[in-house]
């Protein structure tokens, strides 16, 4: 499972869509023809169907609109919770740019050198981050950098690292456990899992400018992850049963403090958690 929990905790996720400018490269199709007629493009020649509409691209060809990650940061006996959004204003379009979400979550991660928590974050979401930077030609020294030995730092390349936790691998198996999703593992533990949005939605949410119901969708995926990691340390026995409730608490109260800065649309999410709570016969 968890071998440790770092003192700063990264719980991250990320949505993105398929990218129109890769798709005009590679298949080479108009510089004037419009983004959303590239995009169909690309899901019919990924073998698009009737039942199939938005068939999986893989994700080099696509481009990152909304990256959130949930800090925990435990320094001299204090806990503290922060929401980084990228971007961080969606109508700022230098903040909406595909290399700024890339270069501040990886320039984070190298300066700060956080515990990397996701799930199907090795095979997906980190790596479309690290395709993505290639591909822009974005530089990330710090996150790039590979110890020679496991002990002398952190390896975010390297698999079964601290440094690098995804929750899938922790709890998918083969067989017909290997399918295991966010929302099914949250949503068992008590934690809110999808709420009115999948993945399969945010293409067309982007090509109708919906960007903030994106980011908000990803705030919500974000805390789901963070709270599954929270479960998944106190099975590891790095909290103790009072410490868990403690760790919950916080959160409750954070989302409670976000609520009233201006987030309404957390209370979403709050309001699903303590329901699932309760059906679970849960308390902190």
């Amino acid at each position: 499972m968890i071998k440790s929990v770092f003192d700063r905790v990264w719980a991250f996720d990320s949505e993105w869509i398929p990218d129109p400018v890769s798709g005009r490269m590679l298949y080479h199709l108009p510089e004037e023809m419009p983004d959303h007629e590239v995009i169909h493009e690309m899901w019919k020649r990924a073998g698009a169907t009737e039942e199939e509409p938005m068939p999986f691209l893989r994700t080099a060809m696509c481009r990152l609109v909304s990256l959130v990650v949930l800090e925990r940061h435990y320094r001299a006996g204090d806990v503290r919770l922060r929401l980084i959004t990228l971007p961080e204003d969606t109508g700022n379009p230098e903040r909406v740019a595909e290399s700024h979400i890339v270069r501040s979550f990886l320039s984070g991660v190298g300066k700060y050198q956080p515990q990397v928590v996701g799930f199907n974050s090795i095979n997906a979401d980190l790596k479309i981050v690290v395709q993505r930077a290639a591909a822009l030609g974005v530089q990330a020294k710090e996150f790039c950098t590979r110890p020679n030995k496991p002990w002398e730092g952190n390896d975010y390349f390297a698999r079964g690292q601290d440094c690098n936790v995804d929750l899938m691998d922790i709890y998918a198996g083969f067989g017909r456990t290997s399918g295991i999703s966010l929302n099914e593992m949250a949503v068992v533990c008590g934690i809110p899992g999808k709420l009115g949005t999948s993945g399969d939605d945010v293409a067309g949410m982007w090509m109708r400018g919906e960007l903030d119901a994106i980011v908000h969708y990803n705030q919500f995926d974000a805390f789901t992850t963070y709270l599954l990691w929270l479960r998944t340390a106190y099975v590891a026995g790095h909290f103790t049963a009072e410490q868990y409730k403690t760790e919950q608490r916080m959160v409750q109260e954070y989302l409670e403090q976000l609520i009233a800065g201006g987030s309404e649309h957390l209370q979403i999410f709050l309001d699903e958690w303590r329901k699932l709570r309760t059906l679970r016969g849960l308390d902190f």
